[in-house]
C-alpha cells in the first residue's frame, strides 16, 4: 500500500528529562564555498514526485477546497473520524524501527507553547526557502487560532518543533551532523530519516517523555525537498497538523487530509473541527476511546458550530 504521509510517536527513554530548549551551536572554521549538486538518485526522486503530483491532479485529487459541497459531514461523522485519527496510532516501534500497525492509543496533545524552527538543506534555493517559510508561518498562525495553543516561529536553536526540508542526499549525509545540535533528533529518528523510503513523501515524529507519555515535548517533521509546490504545501499542512496530536489516517475519513488517497491536499473545515475537538478542555490527555466516547458527540457539535463556512 502506498504511504505518502506518516506520523510516529517516539517515547524518550530518559524519564523526566525535558528536551533542552537551547543548544550551543558549534562554530567551525570557514571552508571554501562549494556549489552543491543533487545526485542522480535525488533527481530521479524529484522526477518521480513530479509524476505522482501530475497523476493525482489528472485524477481530480489534491483538492484545495475548504468546505467541498460534494463531501458533507455531520457531528456523528466527526465523532467516528476523531476516534480513528486521535485515539489510534498508525505506526508502532518494532525491533528498533517503525512499522505500519494500527493500534489503540490514548489522547495526546501539547500542553506547552510550540516553538517552530526551520532548517533548509543547502540544495533548497533561496526563493523556495522564502516560499516555504511564508507557508509555514501562515499555517502556524492558523493552527494557533484553531487549537488555542501558543505557536510561534523561532530560531532553530530555541525550537522544540523542528521542520527539516532535505533532499535524499541531505537526509543521509546531514541528519547525523544536525543531531549534534538539535536534541529532538534522537538516534531512532536519525536512522529513520536516513532510511526513509521514496513512497513516504513526508513524515512527523512526535516526542513524549517516558514519565508524561501523553504530553508532547517535541516534534521533528521531514519534508522531502524534491517535491513540487502542491505536494510541498500538502506535506506542510498535514504534517504540521498531525504533529499537534492527530496521529492516524483512515480510508473512510472525508473530506480530509487524514486519508492516504490524497483526494484533499489542504486542511478542510472537517479537519479544523477535529483539531478543535482535540484541544477541547472537556477532553483530557490520557483518555482511551472508551473514556472519551461519551463526551465526543457534544464536543463534535460544538466544534462544528465554531468552524467557519
Amino acid at each position: 500500500m502506498k504511504i505518502s504521509h506518516a506520523l510516529v510517536v517516539v517515547l524518550l527513554a530518559l524519564a523526566g528529562c525535558e528536551q533542552p530548549s537551547q543548544v550551543s551551536m558549534t562554530k567551525a572554521r570557514p571552508k571554501p564555498a562549494v556549489t552543491p549538486v543533487a545526485s542522480s538518485e535525488s533527481l530521479r526522486i524529484k522526477s518521480y514526485y513530479a509524476s505522482v503530483q501530475a497523476r493525482l491532479l489528472a485524477q481530480g485529487k489534491l483538492r484545495q477546497e475548504y468546505a467541498p459541497k460534494d463531501a458533507p459531514f455531520t457531528a456523528d461523522d466527526l465523532v467516528s473520524d476523531f476516534e480513528q485519527v486521535a485515539l489510534y496510532d498508525e505506526y508502532a516501534l518494532s525491533e528498533g524501527g517503525f512499522v505500519e500497525k494500527k493500534t489503540v492509543s490514548t489522547l495526546r496533545r501539547w500542553n506547552k507553547p510550540v516553538r517552530i524552527g526551520l532548517y533548509f538543506g543547502p540544495l533548497v534555493p533561496q526563493k523556495q526557502r522564502a516560499i516555504d517559510t511564508r507557508s509555514v508561518t501562515r499555517f502556524a498562525a492558523r493552527l494557533a487560532a484553531i487549537s488555542g495553543l501558543k505557536i510561534r516561529m523561532t530560531s532553530l536553536k530555541n525550537a522544540n518543533y523542528v521542520m527539516l526540508f532535505l533532499n535524499r542526499d541531505e537526509q543521509i549525509s546531514l541528519t547525523p551532523k544536525l543531531a549534534e545540535n538539535i536534541p529532538q533528533l534522537v538516534p531512532t529518528i536519525v536512522q529513520e530519516i536516513q532510511n526513509s523510503p521514496r513512497n513516504i513523501f513526508c513524515v512527523t515524529y512526535a516526542l513524549s517523555n517516558a514519565d508524561k507519555p501523553t504530553d508532547y515535548s517535541g516534534a521533528v517533521i521531514l519534508i522531502k525537498s524534491e517535491h513540487d509546490q502542491i505536494m510541498r504545501d500538502s506535506c506542510i499542512q498535514e504534517e504540521m497538523t498531525q504533529a499537534l496530536g492527530l496521529a492516524n489516517d483512515g480510508p473512510d475519513i472525508r473530506p480530509s487530509i487524514f486519508n492516504d488517497d490524497e483526494e484533499f491536499a489542504t486542511l478542510t473545515r472537517h479537519d479544523e473541527a477535529l483539531l478543535k475537538m482535540l484541544y477541547d478542555p472537556r477532553l483530557r490527555v490520557g483518555m482511551t476511546p472508551e473514556h472519551a466516547r461519551p463526551l465526543l458527540k457534544q464536543v463534535a457539535e460544538d466544534a462544528l458550530k465554531q468552524s467557519r463556512i
